[in-house]
């Protein structure tokens, strides 16, 4: 009995050591990154972006890392299940772009590390309890975009000042925009304006409808509320501010790239770049909970001039001088 029972141990011995050789012998790992987003998955500049700060700290696609990208084409209904997706799939991070993503692989994982960009106050979103101390499964970026609302009407009011009424543009579906609305009508009232609150719905915004709405408020700019609904129709909206003469500012830079008029914002090429000091992080051992949310340090103030031009508007020459970038 007690040789059959050294014979047992012996071989379970022999199979643990021919285990760990046959692991050790094995290629690195190759770490699996999910991506969730409400619009396309990936954009393009965007995750370039994020690859190449992946690039930069020793990532190479193929070889260490793997990426696993959903994005639910504008409908929002279709995120939670491809949130469930990613963790059937098991990838070790989920990088969740914007407020309605980060919601729906919160719901799907409280294991799985989620890094959050292009979320405006992840406190109040309840996906963090701090900015310092996440304390649960998610960290990442803020953009403090709800806390900009105000600051970019006072910027439409200065380059116009003679404007009275403006039109704020929203996707109904993203509570992030709903907030939008309701701090830039505070700001609004605090600076005598009247804003209108024109809305598109998914899945196929009346973008011509919505300025008719706009138009017929007798709104003399316009504020678009960018999201992944919204920026789909963004060559649309420009055109048809441009067409109306009505001056844009915008959440995000891409629309004064695109022929709007103004943008403030943060740096959105540059956050999803500092995301991928997040992954590097959770995959050397971190935990989001001790990983505190970054808040942007710097906001841009973009404007087109050859826009301007084009719907007859002269800017101050006091707005131009605070402008990061001026597109001529």
């Amino acid at each position: 009995m007690k040789r059959a029972r050294l014979s047992l141990i012996t071989i379970a011995v022999v199979l643990l050591a021919l285990t760990v050789m046959a692991e050790a012998q094995q290629p690195g790992k190759v770490w699996r990154i999910g991506i969730l987003s409400a619009g396309d998955s990936p954009s393009t500049s965007r995750f370039e972006a994020f690859h190449e700060g992946l690039r930069e700290l020793g990532y190479v696609e193929g070889k260490n890392i793997a990426f696993e990208s959903r994005g639910a084409q504008r409908k929002y209904d279709r995120l939670p299940g491809l949130a469930d997706e990613l963790v059937r799939l098991k990838v070790d991070v989920i990088i969740a772009t914007g407020q309605e993503p980060v919601l729906a692989a919160k719901k799907a994982t409280q294991t799985i590390p989620i890094i959050m960009t292009n979320v405006g106050d992840p406190v109040a979103d309840g996906f963090v309890t701090s900015l310092a101390r996440p304390g649960g499964n998610i960290t990442g970026l803020s953009t403090l975009s709800r806390e900009l609302n105000g600051k970019r009407l006072e910027l439409l009011k200065e380059a116009i000042p003679k404007v009275s009424r403006v039109a704020f543009l929203w996707n109904t579906a993203n509570t992030g925009a709903r907030i939008g609305l309701r701090e830039t009508e505070i700001a609004a009232r605090a600076l005598g304006v009247q804003l209108h609150s024109v809305e598109v719905r998914a899945p196929n915004p009346d973008i011509e409808g919505a300025f008719q709405s706009a138009l017929k408020g007798r709104a003399t700019a316009l504020i678009v509320n960018a999201d992944a609904l919204t920026n789909n129709q963004r060559t649309v909206i420009v055109g048809l501010a441009v067409k109306n003469r009505l001056p844009t500012m915008s959440t995000e830079q891409d629309y004064v790239l695109a022929g709007g008029l103004m943008s403030y914002s943060t740096n959105i090429l540059a956050l999803y770049r500092r995301a991928a000091t997040y992954v590097d992080k959770i995959l050397k051992g971190a935990k989001p909970a001790d990983l505190p949310v970054e808040q942007p340090m710097k906001f841009e103030l973009i404007i087109n001039l050859k826009t301007a031009k084009q719907i007859g508007l002269t800017i101050p020459p006091n707005v131009l001088a605070r402008a990061d970038r001026v597109i001529k």
